[in-house]
């Protein structure tokens, strides 16, 4: 649970700098539908690269990590947080996230601040509903379960970005 605490806090740092950025800018209203466009490509992209491993088989023969070199909460808090936040995928992944869902909050003007504390809420329990699950499930999930949730998690993701495309277009 630290370590994605760890990952919501840097989810939260990168939400509020955009969120801070376009507030600042006004770049959010001024070019909402073409960031909304990009914002849900990158999304569908990341869908696509999530069906794509799955079609290849990779992991199939995978062990689970191992995690005996843990050294506490601390630690694993400071390192997935600076995993998360040099991770250019998390910026990318955040200026699609504010382009496509903040464009429609505009309405007033700490509404992206709003959204930015929303994402680290959700994540953080997204991540005490994994750490969960995952305790009480860790016998019954096997790698091919494993990849069939890679699947699922990319279509959702690929069906969702072309979405958000589809609207800023139309």
């Amino acid at each position: 649970m630290a370590s994605g605490l760890g990952a919501a806090s840097a989810d939260a740092v990168y939400g509020f700098m955009v969120a801070a950025g376009f507030a600042a800018t006004g770049i959010l209203v001024s070019y909402a539908e073409p960031m909304e466009l990009f914002g849900g490509l990158l999304i569908a992209i990341l869908g696509a690269l999530s069906v794509r491993t799955f079609l290849r088989g990779v992991g199939e023969d995978s062990k689970p990590a191992d995690a005996r070199g843990a050294r506490g909460l601390i630690p694993a808090f400071v390192t997935t947080f600076a995993l998360t936040i040099s991770n250019p995928m998390t910026i990318l992944a955040f200026v699609a996230l504010v382009a496509g869902i903040g464009a429609s909050a505009t309405a007033s003007s700490g509404a992206a601040y709003v959204l930015v504390l929303g994402v680290f809420v959700g994540s953080a329990l997204w991540w005490l509903f994994l750490v969960t699950a995952a305790s009480k499930a860790s016998a019954r999930i096997t790698p091919c379960a494993t990849r069939w949730l890679d699947l699922i998690s990319g279509l959702v993701l690929l069906i969702w970005g072309g979405w958000i495309a589809w609207g800023a277009l139309s």
